[in-house]
């Protein structure tokens, strides 16, 4: 019997367990310390009201005979798909109900559509990246072919004619830079996916932050991109589904590789390996996209979006370069005087008692910076840039 030996390319901890490990140990030494953490990308303020009252209305319907759901529609159930179609509608994109497949995060299916094709095929990734791109394909085999992401392209890359790939990641706004592709950025990506017979998969989690309307919220507003995208969104950070899990993946009917229509290859994996999403998570996600639930997660946003503009401000008073923030959670910073990503996270963390995200983490390219979120609650976040400006005003930084 043999293991799948790709697994021994992998790096030894995943980003994220490595920051909790350190924050652990300074925990067990300095008990007393306030850590405040703007790492980790965890949303902290509740579920909204109008989902709790609609899950808490289907737990109750599972305890009667007469409105008990078993088994649910591998391709999750058409309430909410209608739903999530009208959501597309109002971004004047026609995505219909069968081309939606109700997912337990985005995480799980941008793993999982691997599935649909093969090891021999050639892989574009950005960098820095959010790891699970690259961790997936690795664990499978496949080729990967990097491009950077930096200071001089906004940590936004573009297509090179001289580069062939089958399947390239895109991730819009940008997890972990903040950076949003435009329209014309987003249309040169679709037109080498076609010119070259690739597949994007794009990673649009963090859509609901953009405040910029003239900013593309779906790669489906782009003219051609039904015939090579792939679409992945998460309620995870737009209504708070962190604890709760349910997204949604996009294929649309008109996307066809080697014969073969991408949407119903999809339906047979997930039909064979995947068995819903429960039917009192996806009430909650329904009601995620009534009016009151819109109303509610835009809200919980606007909240957020404070935060990073508290933060923002921190970083352009203190003359430190950064990206992000506008529309996005995430404020992706170099970091001062030329530090390393993880020596700045020791720094920032035993000094000041602020967990970030080392860049570095993310890939080569985002070494020398370092990446903020604005999911923490409020006084913590005015707390956590009182320290960051008090401790570079004394020349520590």
């Amino acid at each position: 019997m043999n293991t799948n030996t790709n697994y021994q390319n992998l790096k030894d901890s995943y980003l994220f367990a490595r920051v909790s490990e350190k924050v652990k140990a300074l925990k067990e030494k300095e008990a007393d310390k306030k850590i405040i953490s703007l790492g980790i990308g965890d949303v902290t303020l509740p579920l909204p009201k109008t989902v709790v009252s609609a899950m808490q209305t289907a737990v109750s319907e599972m305890g009667h005979a007469n409105t008990f759901r078993g088994y649910g529609d591998y391709e999750g159930y058409d309430f909410l798909r209608q739903e999530i179609s009208s959501y597309y509608t109002a971004k004047n994109v026609d995505i219909a109900a069968n081309e939606i497949f109700v997912n337990d995060g985005a995480k799980s299916d941008l793993g999982n559509i691997l599935d649909l094709f093969s090891a021999d095929n050639t892989v574009l990734i950005p960098d820095p990246v959010y790891p699970v791109y690259v961790d997936t394909n690795i664990m499978a085999g496949r080729k990967i072919i990097y491009m950077d992401g930096n200071c001089e392209n906004g940590f936004l890359p573009l297509p090179c004619e001289n580069i062939k790939a089958d399947i390239i990641y895109l991730c819009s706004p940008n997890n972990p830079t903040g950076a949003v592709y435009n329209n014309e950025q987003l249309s040169l990506w679709v037109d080498y996916a076609i010119k070259n017979d690739a597949v994007i998969l794009f990673d649009s989690a963090y859509e609901a932050f953009i405040n910029d309307k003239s900013l593309p919220s779906s790669i489906y507003q782009i003219k051609g991109a039904k015939e090579c995208a792939i679409e992945f969104c998460s309620l995870s950070k737009t209504a708070g589904f962190t604890g709760v899990r349910c997204g949604y993946t996009v294929v649309p009917h008109e996307l066809r590789r080697g014969g073969q229509q991408i949407n119903e290859m999809w339906y047979r994996r997930q039909s064979t390996k995947f068995n819903g999403v429960p039917y009192i998570i996806q009430r909650g996600a329904e009601a995620v996209f009534s009016d009151e639930g819109l109303l509610e997660i835009k809200e919980n946003i606007s909240y957020y979006m404070e935060n990073a503009r508290i933060i923002t401000d921190t970083l352009t008073k203190l003359d430190i370069w950064f990206t992000g923030g506008d529309n996005s959670p995430y404020i992706w910073l170099k970091c001062p005087n030329g530090m390393s990503s993880w020596d700045f996270f020791d720094y920032l963390l035993l000094q000041a008692g602020i967990v970030g995200t080392p860049g570095s983490g993310f890939g080569k390219s985002g070494e020398g910076f370092f990446r903020l979120t604005a999911f923490g609650n409020r006084e913590d976040v005015i707390l956590a840039m009182r320290r960051f400006n008090d401790f570079d005003s004394q020349g520590n930084c």
